[in-house]
This record gives structure tokens, C-alpha cells and sequence, in this order.
């Protein structure tokens, strides 16, 4: 008899944990000079007092979509299965585009604009199911008159609701077919000797530039530390830059102020200057619009052919 009131204690206790929900994780261009993004915490919190509220980033240049689709493909691959994000980039706030929640096959979930946001998550993570949401429920109650802030009176609305368990995915509104807006882009390709892919994003703290040459289509050159590669860099049609550069696999494997080739933390083919600004001192950026060619420059062989 004595276990009684200690077994009573224990269900006690586990009644009384708090309930734990899958993470919800916010991007914007907003900045952090106001209270938008407060607001929008605040919106969550009501939901939820227990749901776990992070921030991928708020410093999006402003209306740039790619940038956002972008930081949702480089980070969402290392949160787990069920994660809700919230990424609000919308320039045509109050238009006809949709408001979507995509359900990945990895099991993550994205409430945005369907403006391209979507155009690298869908691809790396494939496209379960998408949903439209349906605003006469999922929207934040008084707020019918506010036509420039979805993103605190629907987008983080509908996450928070998603990730406290309040609504089911079923729930968010009609099923979509199984495709989203797409920003056109280059694709990394090997092909007669040579690579090509596109440059999506710079190393902004430092100026590197990163491409999406991973490493799998990297090593299909046969480079190994020490070679040269032959590099041009294009804006569209327009070159930008080209020149010689050897392949490294740290920065101090070069003299400070000397280029170099690396593969960088999401294994892809990135370009550096060590101690250096890669992209101011030869102005090059980045964007759907932004191409990479690379060659691996063969030693020259002597008169006895080796």
C-alpha cells in the first residue's frame, strides 16, 4: 500500500510536465529595429506558452525571395522531422499569391507566401503536400482589416497553431496540387571535363563565395589539393570574372591575400581569399542569375611524354 501515494506522486509529476511541441522557427526581412517580429513571437506565445520559438534569421535583404529560399535549404536539413517554419519575404503582401503550408517528405513543414520561397526546399526535400490556408479560420481573430502584415495575422498564426498540435496539417486549409512557385536557377553539372553550377549565396560575413557544385559532383573533375582550376564567373551572358585558382582544403594552405578553391561547411565548391574579401575585390555576387565554370588545368607534360 505504501506505493501508492508514491506512484500517485509520479503521475503527478508527469501531468504536470510541460507539454513539449515540435520547434517553430521563424525568417524574415523585417530586421530587428522594430516590433514586427515581437509581434509575431507574441502572436506564437499566445497560442502556446509551451511551444519552442527560434529565429533562423531576420536579416533577409529586403523583398530578395531567393535569399529566403536559400536560408530555409541551408538550415532546414539539420532540424529534426515535424519542425514548423514560419519565413515571411513578401513583397506582394496583400495580392493574389497564396499563402501555402508544404509538408516535405522529410517530414518538415513551411508556412510562406508561395513566391519561390519554396523553389530549394521542395527540390532537396521533395514535395509531400501542399495546402492553401484557408483564412476564415486560420487567421488571427480582429485582424480582417490589416491587409499588410500576414505575417503576424496568418503566417505566424497558422505555425504557431500547427506546432502546439491546436490544428493537424489537414487541417491548414484545401489540398494544392503538388507543386510550388519555382525561381529558374543554375544546377550544378559535370559534363565533357567540366563543371558548371550557380552561385545562390556569399559567405556574407567574409565575402566567399559559395556555389551549389556539391561535393559529389565536385569530385567527378579528379581534383585533389594543390591543383589548379581554371574559373569563370558569370552575371547571364556577361563574365564577370576568370582567372587560375589551386584548390585547397583550409585557407592557410594559401598566403594571406591569395585566392583559393574549397569545399565549404555544406560541401560545395566555394571560392576565398584568404584574409580577404573574395566578392568586393572582384565583384562578384550572387542570385539565380549568377553561373560557375570550372576546369581542372592539366600539367603539362615534357618531350618524353610524362
Amino acid at each position: 500500500m505504501r506505493l501508492v501515494p508514491v506512484l500517485c506522486f509520479v503521475l503527478f509529476l508527469f501531468a504536470c510536465k510541460p507539454q513539449t511541441h515540435p520547434a517553430l522557427v521563424f525568417q524574415t526581412d523585417f530586421g530587428l529595429k522594430d516590433g514586427a517580429v515581437s509581434a509575431m513571437k507574441g502572436v506564437a506565445y499566445s497560442i502556446s506558452p509551451n511551444l519552442a520559438i527560434f529565429d533562423l534569421t531576420h536579416e533577409i535583404p529586403a523583398y530578395n525571395i531567393w535569399e529566403a529560399a536559400y536560408r530555409l535549404e541551408q538550415t532546414a536539413r539539420y532540424w529534426p522531422a515535424g519542425t514548423v517554419f514560419v519565413s515571411v519575404v513578401d513583397p506582394g503582401v496583400g495580392s493574389e499569391r497564396k499563402s501555402v503550408v508544404l509538408k516535405t517528405k522529410s517530414g518538415h513543414y513551411f508556412v510562406t507566401p508561395d513566391n519561390g520561397t519554396l523553389t530549394l526546399v521542395a527540390n532537396s526535400l521533395g514535395i509531400a503536400e501542399v495546402r492553401e490556408i484557408d483564412e476564415a479560420v486560420n487567421r488571427r481573430k480582429g485582424s480582417g482589416k490589416s491587409y499588410t502584415f500576414h505575417g503576424r495575422d496568418v503566417y505566424a498564426f497558422t505555425g504557431a497553431r500547427l506546432a502546439a498540435g491546436v490544428i493537424s496539417f489537414e487541417s491548414v486549409g484545401p489540398v494544392l496540387p503538388a507543386e510550388v512557385v519555382r525561381i529558374p536557377f543554375n544546377g550544378p553539372q559535370f559534363k565533357a571535363g567540366a563543371l558548371s553550377g550557380g552561385i545562390p549565396i556569399l559567405d556574407v560575413q567574409y565575402g566567399n563565395v559559395w556555389t551549389n557544385i556539391d561535393d559529389s559532383t565536385f569530385n567527378q573533375l579528379g581534383v585533389k589539393a594543390g591543383d589548379l582550376l581554371d574559373v569563370a564567373m558569370l552575371r547571364g551572358d556577361s563574365l564577370v570574372y576568370h582567372d587560375t585558382i589551386p584548390f585547397a582544403n583550409t585557407f592557410s594552405a594559401v598566403p594571406s591575400g591569395a585566392a583559393l578553391a574549397y569545399l565549404n561547411s555544406l560541401l560545395q565548391l566555394s571560392f576565398a581569399i584568404n584574409m580577404g574579401d573574395f566578392s568586393a575585390k572582384y565583384k562578384v555576387y550572387s542570385g539565380p542569375d549568377w553561373k560557375v565554370d570550372v576546369k581542372k588545368i592539366l600539367p603539362l607534360r615534357d618531350d618524353q611524354g610524362r
